[in-house]
């Protein structure tokens, strides 16, 4: 097979992967009217504190293993069927303890934490854990054999299951409920809407997709090779830790609300109106996320490349100048987008810039951090989170009892930020990339200069009227935008003519 035909491979395998996660991110932010129409601000705000606990146990207890699958299965001396097995063998046995434990100790754990008349939920937990971390396994051994197709059809299924449940429990089963309270899901859920019907949606999908893979968990079958699960672990467990630091960062200010907000009667609240601000910056995470399923093999195949750093570079901006946009369109109509959210959730909408522009920091740092996985320097990406995490835990217990949610948003953007530029220092060390910092500036300055004007558009001003200005604002970003393109091109041509009459 030649390069082209490998190449065109891996990129319509990323695209078949990449689909699949972008709809069930897209689906779950098609979800959130439904929630915050439907459930209040502390029922909201209890569902994101769950989140976030299921999020960093689903690391813990994967042990990173799906990488190291894909390490082993590959190596010589290692059988892929032994591989799986033995992979599947220490997730199956530690999910199985933590399930154990959620049924054991799961009233005492609910109780503590003032959720007592839902100590189900916990083992609803513990089977969702238990069930994803075992399919993520044979999630991976898809990924590993090419099986890109199955994986998405198994994925999307997954995806809609959840989604169905949740419209079938908000939308249907209250009603169904009041007119048969003796029914089927009596014990499992209560009959009026409230933060257990997402998790039972959670639970219904996931229990699908586990019996979905029972056949080809009965091919793999459970085997005990103690010298491929102790190499496995090995090299798995450091990456499980190199990469939790990540994950926490990501949620470290939701699980803080319970024991540093501002107001501890209202913590769920404020993380409530907190999580949906956060979903409706979401629109700006979602290009990220299809932008690095297509950057990442672009930057690992155009290595050799000529002057393929200046191509790396070109693509920073470009990520920039459509950052900046969506920044733009999201802010300048604010007022519109903000309805799909429920009308108590929405004095919250005042962080949505600074999540924004936060998750534009992601993507620029996803950029920037190429340079250590380029030059085989991975460990440099546990320092560099490590100092974001610090950054988030410092802002989060500092600001939070003052300033709750608005602490928390800027916490992500500082964190992000720190961790950019950690990284544009390191790599100029060790795998420079001629990237144009003064031109980047510019667009991000343009956009910010056209954002204070916008704030200072008095409110006496008619909404049709604002919203006509709004769009001439755009207009003149993307003049804007057109003018440092040209502005740079041209300066990019005269230099060159310069170093070649030299």
């Amino acid at each position: 097979m030649g390069m082209r035909q490998i190449l065109g491979k891996l990129a319509g395998q990323t695209a078949i992967y990449g689909t699949s996660t972008i709809v069930a991110r897209f689906l779950n932010y098609m979800l959130l009217p439904l929630y915050t129409y439907t459930l209040s601000t502390s029922d909201y705000g209890v569902l994101t504190e769950f989140m976030s606990y299921i999020a960093v146990f689903q690391v813990l207890l994967t042990m990173g293993l799906e990488t190291g699958c894909f390490r082993f299965a590959s190596k010589d001396g290692y059988e892929p069927r032994r591989v799986f097995q033995a992979a599947l063998a220490a997730v199956s046995a530690v999910s199985a303890v933590f399930l154990l434990l959620m049924i054991v100790l799961g009233k005492g754990l609910a109780e503590r934490m003032g959720y007592g008349g839902y100590w189900n939920l916990y083992i609803y937990i513990g089977i969702i854990l238990f069930s994803d971390c075992i399919t993520a396994i044979l999630f991976a051994k898809l990924r590993q054999e090419n099986r890109a197709w199955r994986f998405a059809v198994f994925k999307v299924v997954k995806i809609l299951t959840e989604a169905g449940t949740n419209l079938l429990l908000f939308l249907w089963y209250p009603g169904y409920a009041a007119l048969h309270p003796d029914n089927l899901l009596s014990g499992l859920i209560p009959a009026v809407p409230d933060f257990s019907y997402p998790v039972f949606s959670i639970l219904v999908s996931c229990v699908l997709c586990f019996a979905l893979f029972i056949p080809e968990m009965l091919r793999v079958g459970f085997g005990t090779d103690s010298r491929t699960i102790r190499d496995m672990l090995r090299y798995s467990l450091p990456l499980m830790v190199a990469g939790l630091p990540g994950v926490v960062n990501d949620f470290l200010d939701r699980i803080l609300f319970r024991f540093f907000n501002v107001d501890d009667t209202l913590w769920r609240a404020d993380l409530g109106v907190y999580q949906a601000a956060v979903k409706v910056a979401v629109i700006m995470s979602l290009f990220v996320q299809m932008f690095r399923f297509a950057a990442e093999p672009f930057f690992f195949s155009n290595t050799r490349q000529k002057d393929f750093k200046r191509i790396y570079a070109s693509v920073m901006e470009y990520f920039v100048m459509f950052c900046m946009l969506i920044f733009l369109g999201v802010t300048f109509y604010l007022d519109i987008i903000q309805l799909i959210v429920g009308s108590d959730f929405r004095e919250g909408m005042g962080i949505v810039p600074v999540m924004l522009l936060a998750y534009m920091m992601m993507g620029m740092l996803f950029n920037v951090s190429m340079w250590y996985k380029l030059s085989d320097r991975p460990s440099f990406a546990i320092y560099i989170t490590l100092a974001g995490l610090a950054v988030t835990a410092v802002i989060n217990i500092v600001f939070l009892p003052v300033y709750s949610y608005h602490a928390a948003a800027w916490g992500h953007f500082f964190s992000y930020l720190t961790m950019l530029i950690l990284s544009v220092l390191l790599g100029r060390k060790y795998y420079s990339i001629p990237y144009r910092w003064g031109k980047i500036s510019g667009i991000i300055v343009l956009g910010l200069v056209l954002y204070s004007l916008d704030r200072a558009i008095p409110d006496t001003i008619p909404f049709g009227w604002t919203m006509t200005v709004r769009t001439l604002l755009i207009g003149v970003y993307l003049a804007g935008i057109f003018y440092i393109e040209k502005y740079f091109r041209r300066h990019k041509t005269i230099t060159d003519e310069s170093q070649d009459s030299q």
